[in-house]
């Protein structure tokens, strides 16, 4: 049995009974990341944009009222198709009340890299709780090099921020983590600058933010051996028709679900299989999941795919390196296939999880913990002892969303009664991921 019960201000969803199998096919919500893009380069191009297979969870729709309230026209979200007309690249209005990001770090971090070039402009930009203890110095610092004034809490490192728009100069910037948020800002902060910008990363991070600004008219230049790439500011984007495909790692969730519970076989349609989100699928196989990509194609620029997944049995491995930026949003779930593999599963490297919506590191090992499984929080990742049978257990998301989604596939496989508390935190990336749940629950 599955239930989502609601109170004033949270929900609790309620798993009984170990899952006997998951039969089914599944559609998943479009892209996080892909879809966040499309609102924002729209917002700032010439002409109509118009995207199709919207994510429709709480994130995006905050880039959209952000959008909207510095003058973009973006018409009512929905999955089939939005239109978007936008106001050029400089053409930004200085908005009458705060822009509030919600949980959206990927709207705040994207968003300043552009108000910091808005000349003569003022802007100030919050979000929700969470968002507020999240820290925003990796991308004002190298914005401050270029010559951007903001301001904002404990020296200028977290939200409440103030920007007062500068005209940028180009710069060349070695960060010090490899994170698409980190190289998407500086990006477009170098789009508005006249010269060219350069991002050198310490491993390759996701690179839809420079398919999408090529596909909209952006000139840039990658080099895949230095994990850099340029943009030559001054260039204007023209709007363009997107398809946002499946998002990979909201698929993450039946593909561990699939391996783990038995006698299931599930089929995941149109499923971007983006190079630089993939590491999932690779920590799977090598996990020994029974994955297979069927009907491979390309969808605007993005590789897509449809992945059949059946039951497996996992054995353990480590991952570390080069491997954890391409599936930094997976490891929740990852710790849950750690449970169910034979050998000691061991996640190094994974540090940015602590400054995720949640501390996913120390929140997975508690929760998980909660439910019997042998697991160990390391200062930089996880270790986990596979073979522990799960048991139900009262358990928390952290107001986070894939720490509620990775908590409901641990639960169809332990025995007894699972409540999650506070799992309206679903609804940020995957609003249907319940009723997904009860179709496909045997």
């Amino acid at each position: 049995m599955i239930n989502l019960t609601h109170n004033q201000n949270s929900s609790q969803l309620v798993i009984s009974h170990q899952a006997q199998s998951l039969q089914g096919n599944i559609t998943i919500p479009g892209d996080k990341s892909i879809s966040h893009r499309a609102l924002m380069l729209g917002a700032i191009a010439s002409g109509e944009t118009i995207i199709k297979g919207l994510l429709l969870g709480e994130d995006p729709r905050s880039t959209a009222k952000c959008f909207q309230a510095m003058g973009a026209k973006i018409s009512e979200l929905n999955s089939e198709e939005v239109r978007v007309i936008g106001v050029g690249e400089k053409g930004l209005q200085e908005p009458f009340d705060v822009l509030d990001a919600g949980n959206s770090g990927t709207t705040m971090r994207l968003m300043l890299g552009l108000l910091a070039a808005q000349s003569g402009k003022f802007f100030s930009v919050t979000g929700d709780d969470s968002l507020k203890t999240r820290p925003m110095s990796r991308v004002i610092k190298p914005l401050q090099e270029m010559g951007a004034i903001i301001y904002g809490r404990n020296n200028h490192q977290n939200a409440p921020l103030a920007v007062v728009g500068q005209n940028l100069k180009p710069i060349h910037y070695h960060s010090p983590i490899a994170s698409a948020q980190v190289k998407s800002c500086i990006l477009l902060a170098g789009l508005m600058s006249e010269g060219k910008t350069t991002v050198t990363e310490p491993a390759l991070s996701r690179d839809h933010s420079e398919r999408m600004l090529h596909a909209f008219g952006g000139k840039l230049e990658i080099d895949q051996d230095t994990n850099s790439v340029t943009i030559e500011g001054g260039t204007p984007l023209q709007g363009q028709t997107v398809i946002v495909p499946g998002d990979i790692s909201s698929a993450a969730f039946w593909l561990v679900a699939g391996a783990i519970t038995p006698d299931s076989e599930l089929t995941i349609t149109n499923v971007g299989i983006n190079p630089t989100r993939t590491g999932i699928l690779e920590a799977l196989e090598m996990m020994g999941a029974d994955i297979t990509i069927i009907n491979e194609r390309e969808t605007a620029g993005e590789p897509v795919a449809d992945l059949q997944v059946k039951t497996s049995q996992l054995k353990a491995c480590t991952l570390s390196g080069a491997i954890i930026p391409r599936l930094i949003d997976e490891i929740p779930i990852l710790a849950v296939a750690a449970c169910f593999a034979e050998g000691t599963t061991i996640i190094k490297d994974a540090e940015e999880l602590r400054v995720k919506e949640s501390d996913r590191l120390a929140v997975m090992a508690l929760e998980l913990g909660k439910m019997g499984a042998k697991i160990t929080e390391l200062p930089e990742g996880l270790e986990i002892t596979g073979g522990n049978p799960l048991r139900g257990a009262e358990v928390d998301s952290y107001t986070d969303h894939r720490i509620a989604m990775s908590l409901a596939i641990a639960a169809l496989n332990a025995k007894g009664n699972t409540i999650i508390n506070r799992a309206e935190a679903i609804s940020i990336s995957y609003p249907t991921f319940v009723n997904t749940l009860k179709e496909i629950f045997n």
